[in-house]
């Protein structure tokens, strides 16, 4: 029974307001008239009337505001977005505005936006409920079970490192560099990143590294690279001697 004396009341309302702005239609009588629409949830009326106001009141605020309203109940969030953005723009602090836009934002995906506009509304108003749990759900970190990428293991870069260094001295003795030196320069550099902390070739302390493999990095490299140049210095010299017979000497 409420409900329908609301109804009869509302649709009475209506009517009143209606005959009144039909008097004087170049009044701002439309505003109550649309917002007795808006009481009714009759929105296309109100809208209707909202744009007709605003043919002759351009720039009115409460209208402009009303209409998006009206738009957004409509299901119409582009229009409701667009005639709220434009308020907001003549009056920065419009809080019935910028609460409209803070929920058509967030179901855009505009989290930025909506947090900026439920900003205006506490900034005056710190205790409001509605914008401090919209602005609490978009700023919601990521979720822990993210996956983050990460480089190789400790163990990896450190065997990765001794390998290339390995590479880039097998290289310079075909070329005739000094074997041994190249070897112990390698060896002196790979020592000094250790004992500086170097953690991008060698993550755990020297001497744990010397108890699970003595024979790992440079030295090893320089024991194969010596018992190489000892074979290369043994084939030369048999060359040599071939090629260069002892001659006899003349009596």
């Amino acid at each position: 029974m409420a409900s329908g004396s609301k109804k009869t009341n509302n649709a009475a309302e209506i009517d009143r307001l209606a005959l009144a702005f039909a008097k004087e239609p170049g009044s701002k009588a439309f505003i109550p008239l649309a917002e007795e629409y808006g009481k009714a949830a009759m929105w296309e009326e109100a809208a209707a009337v909202l744009e007709d106001g605003l043919k002759t009141y351009p720039g009115f605020i409460t209208a402009m505001v009303a209409l998006g309203r009206a738009y957004d109940h409509m299901n119409q969030p582009v229009k409701a977005q667009a005639i709220l953005e434009e308020a907001i723009k003549l009056s920065p602090e419009n809080l019935r505005a910028h609460r409209t836009l803070a929920k058509l934002y967030a179901a855009q995906g505009a989290n930025d936006a909506a947090i900026q506009s439920c900003n205006v509304i506490l900034a005056l108003h710190p205790q409001d409920q509605e914008a401090l749990a919209l602005r609490a759900g978009l700023e919601v970190p990521l979720e822990s079970g993210a996956t983050k990428t990460e480089g190789p293991a400790p163990d990896q870069r450190s065997n990765t490192a001794a390998s290339d260094s390995g590479s880039r001295e097998s290289r310079s003795s075909v070329k005739g560099g000094p074997l041994l030196v190249k070897a112990n320069e390698a060896d002196g550099l790979h020592s000094h990143r250790i004992s500086q902390g170097d953690t991008s070739t060698h993550s755990r302390p020297r001497e744990a590294l010397r108890q699970e493999n003595p024979q790992r990095g440079s030295s090893a490299v320089v024991l194969k690279l010596e018992q190489w140049l000892r074979s290369i210095q043994a084939r030369r010299h048999d060359s040599q001697h071939c090629s260069n017979p002892p001659t006899k000497a003349s009596t």
